[in-house]
């Protein structure tokens, strides 16, 4: 199809409505063991009636509708009803706590709420007394509401109803708000991270999002054929860019999973040819991959001994631009049925022609490994301010970099090396702090505040943010997030904070095994262990992810190499900020959390002790002493 170029995601929604109607899917979602479909035409008519609905109600143009759920058909359609009406949708993500939610709903004056189901619900009565501007709370999931009676609450249903009605008295007003619309409107806030403070508010246009959604359906040649499965929240710019705004400039059909505990089972029954996963799914699936291998039969493990180098190395011609003899292309043939193509289909990956990941850095290791066995993953480096920064696209690749600057998009490094952005993926500013927008763009340029490299090809390297690259006493200079990530490309290594600044004289870590692995590994092993607690201080397991480290250490120069570790009694959790919601480190709060663990490292002593919440696998809970080893790499 011919792709044209229009300046707002409704219009976008109106060009495929006219131009597939109920001809073609546009959405799917599993709902109770069954794929329901929506077509353009259910998707039109959705979003026309809660538009309706909505300014029935009283939303004006440039209102804030927030946004609270799981990503489903729902959150889109009302996402796409306020910007009909244009107005502003606002993400957050379902893990918020009571307090999370009122910040964002107060901060960005939103004056509805659309949510979820009755978990989301309860925190906004919770907080309801302080939030003011609220007129309405909208649900769309009615499990557990019917007897709830507060007068601020409504059902999704009862709004399209309403909409319909409003319909009958100003027939032709849906229309007529989407031709007001323009490119430079403001179509969604995507708050940052928080990683250095409050989050702010990052005002996206709809020029901004369309013209990503452009770039990579030019590039990536993108058919309204494909099928992509949706399961990241837009509440991250990521996801606005591949379930909403590249939707409707692609036309592919979106798929909803039916829960998050069934993502990979609805993956593969899908079978996507577009793929859109977070560095740590990648890392999920691989550490997956190794743990099944090494616990798989003696003909299995010298099968997959045999054939990954063999993909490798046709792996190495590739990227060399070389073409690899008949033998090479036969013995990869051979790879692929006997091996590599049951290992993609364990995970619904046969059929992706395109895969991309972002949001933080992936291991260039992980990247040639699934690129070997044919799943090419195109890394972009995106922010919550620039949806698409850089990215690699068709055979312009290399798994070290980011890829070349985005069309339209320019980027150069200032004398320290900071990364400087300018371009028209740029944000709008953000919302009540023009302080802090004069501060970040600079004559133009955006100052993203990470460090990193251009390559002789024009690639960008991002090596750690400017706040986190670190010096040791003796003067060596190094990148946590290097080594970080290449540890988390361990099967038995599910996360890791690297330690280490001028007042030590070398670098230790803490880590967080991974349990599923970690534990099958024991139990093949005949290690026996209780809980999380028990299980990370077995000897046996301290030796397993001693000998991880070791791994790593060889990659990196002598001076920077890991002395110390220590496995921790339990997971990094965003509910307690040491994560945030797209599941980066909150790098000062958590030194600043395990200081005692950081001081105990970095002494004399074999062991801290600690006082550690525990579940039981019956599901009991309690809380006991431990003592978390301080452990040495050999």
């Amino acid at each position: 199809m011919t792709y044209q170029i229009l300046d707002t995601l409704p219009k976008y929604l109106r060009r495929n409505y006219k131009l597939y109607g109920s001809n073609k899917i546009a959405m799917r979602i599993k709902e109770m063991g069954y794929w329901k479909s929506y077509s353009w035409k259910d998707y039109w008519d959705n979003v026309k009636w809660l538009s309706l609905g909505l300014i029935g109600l009283g939303l004006k143009r440039g209102d804030k509708v927030c946004i609270i759920g799981e990503i489903k058909p729902q959150w889109i359609w009302t996402e796409l009803a306020a910007q009909a009406a244009g107005c502003v949708a606002v993400g957050i993500f379902t893990d918020c706590m009571p307090n999370e939610v009122k910040y964002f709903i107060n901060h960005s004056d939103a004056r509805f709420v659309i949510a979820e189901d009755q978990e989301q619900i309860d925190k906004v009565l919770q907080i309801k007394e302080d939030l003011p501007n609220i007129i309405k709370v909208i649900y769309w999931d009615e499990k557990g509401l019917w007897n709830y009676d507060d007068s601020i609450l409504m059902s999704i249903t009862g709004l399209i109803d309403a909409g319909k009605q409003f319909e009958k008295g100003d027939i032709g007003l849906f229309e007529r708000n989407i031709d007001m619309g323009t490119g430079e409107d403001i179509c969604v806030f995507c708050y940052t991270s928080g990683t250095t403070g409050v989050p702010r508010a990052s005002m996206i246009s709809h020029r901004a999002l369309i013209n990503v959604a452009l770039t990579q359906t030019k590039y990536d040649d993108l058919s309204s054929n494909y099928n992509y499965v949706a399961f990241f929240s837009p509440a991250w710019v990521s996801d606005q860019i591949n379930s909403v705004a590249g939707s409707l400039v692609a036309g592919y059909t979106v798929n909803f999973v039916e829960k998050p505990e069934t993502i990979m089972e609805n993956i593969r029954e899908i079978g996507p040819e577009l793929l859109g996963w977070g560095p740590r799914n990648w890392e999920s699936v691989m550490r997956t991959i190794q743990a099944k291998i090494s616990h798989t039969s003696k003909l299995k493990r010298f099968l997959y001994d045999l054939f990954i180098p063999i993909a490798t190395k046709k792996n190495y011609f590739i990227m060399k631009k070389k073409n690899p003899n008949v033998i090479w292309n036969i013995l990869y043939f051979l790879g692929y049925w006997i091996l590599y193509r049951n290992l993609l289909d364990k995970f619904g990956l046969t059929r992706v022609k395109i895969a991309r990941t972002g949001g933080s850095s992936m291991s260039p290791d992980l990247i040639r490994f699934f690129q070997s066995m044919g799943i090419k993953i195109e890394v972009g480096y995106g922010l919550s301010e620039i949806p698409m920064v850089a990215t690699h696209f068709a055979d312009n690749f290399k798994p070290e970099t980011t890829g070349p600057p985005g069309l339209g998009m320019d980027i150069r490094l200032s004398d320290e090396g900071e990364i400087l952005v300018r371009g028209q993926n740029m944000f709008s500013g953000y919302y009540k702090d023009p302080e802090t927008t004069a501060r970040k763009v600079e004559k133009g340029w955006y100052h993203t505040g990470d460090f990193g490299n251009i390559d002789e090809d024009g690639h960008l390297i991002i090596m750690d943010r400017m706040d986190d690259l670190r010096q040791l006493s003796g003067g060596q200079k190094f990148s946590p997030q290097y080594i970080e990530i290449r540890l988390r490309f361990s099967q038995y290594i599910k996360e890791v904070l690297i330690i280490g600044d001028e007042r030590y004289d070398y670098v230790s870590a803490i880590i967080n095994i991974d349990l599923d692995n970690v534990g099958r590994w024991a139990e093949l092993k005949h290690i026996p262990y209780t809980t999380f607690i028990d299980l990370s201080q077995k000897p046996e397991i301290i030796d397993l992810i001693r000998k991880e480290i070791v791994k790593v250490n060889k990659l990196l120069p002598a001076g920077t190499q890991i002395k110390k570790f220590a496995n921790l009694h339990r997971e990094f959790d965003p509910d307690e900020a040491e994560l945030t919601r797209t599941r980066k480190l909150r790098r000062t709060y958590l030194e600043d959390k395990y200081r005692e663990l950081i001081s105990a490292i970095y002494s004399n002593a074999e062991e801290l002790e600690v006082e550690a919440s525990i579940t039981y696998r019956d599901g009991r809970k309690g809380s006991t002493k431990t003592a978390i080893k301080i452990n040495k790499v050999h």
